[in-house]
């Protein structure tokens, strides 16, 4: 038997995230606030572009990135299997974008982790076996506990950030809706 690097995109995006962590250790944090954080940073500043995909693989704490982790290589694989290792880093670019843009551009705070992408992940394996015409009943209890979980929360003064949480169950959403019967993104076609 041997080894098989069987879901590309979430075995790598894991191991980076953990190679990040370990240079966070190393530096004291430093590595993560200067290029895996989304700090509201302005136009003109170089960095703002590239910690607006970054701060993905950046965590607080070895407990985040687990708690991440876990959920990423639970459902990741089974998603990257069904949509595609293209399609399914194209759904992580952009939804880290997104999160990171409006960190940085609209927001005026801090961001950092994978949580946007676990919830994408969570919405968007809700809609697995979706048929055409259809609204998976898994969907709406989803959409239900986990994002009004996070709505009633955002409420709350916490260091969790909801709206990460909430902006990548929107694009899991979204990515949802737009894939055919087959799981095949009609916007991102690849395989």
């Amino acid at each position: 038997m041997k080894l098989d690097y069987n879901a590309p995109v979430i075995l790598t995006f894991s191991l980076i995230s953990t190679f990040v962590m370990i240079l966070s250790s190393i530096t004291g944090g430093l590595s993560t606030e200067w290029l895996f954080t989304a700090w509201p940073s302005g136009l003109l500043n170089p960095l703002s572009y590239i910690r607006m995909f970054t701060h993905v693989l950046g965590h607080a704490n070895w407990e985040h990135l687990f708690g991440n982790l876990t959920l990423i290589l639970l459902i990741g694989p089974l998603l990257e299997e069904k949509h595609g290792s293209k399609t399914m880093l194209m759904m992580i670019l952009i939804t880290a974008c997104i999160t990171g843009f409006l960190s940085i551009f609209l927001l005026g705070f801090g961001l950092l982790g994978a949580s946007g992408i676990v919830f994408m992940f969570i919405l968007l394996s809700s809609f697995a076996n979706i048929k055409t015409g259809h609204l998976p009943l898994t969907f709406v209890i989803i959409v239900i506990v986990f994002l009004g979980k996070e709505v009633f929360a955002s409420f709350a003064h916490d260091s969790i950030s909801q709206f990460a949480h909430i902006i990548g169950g929107l694009c899991g959403s979204t990515f949802g809706f737009l894939s055919n019967n087959d799981g095949k993104s009609t916007l991102l076609r690849s395989k």
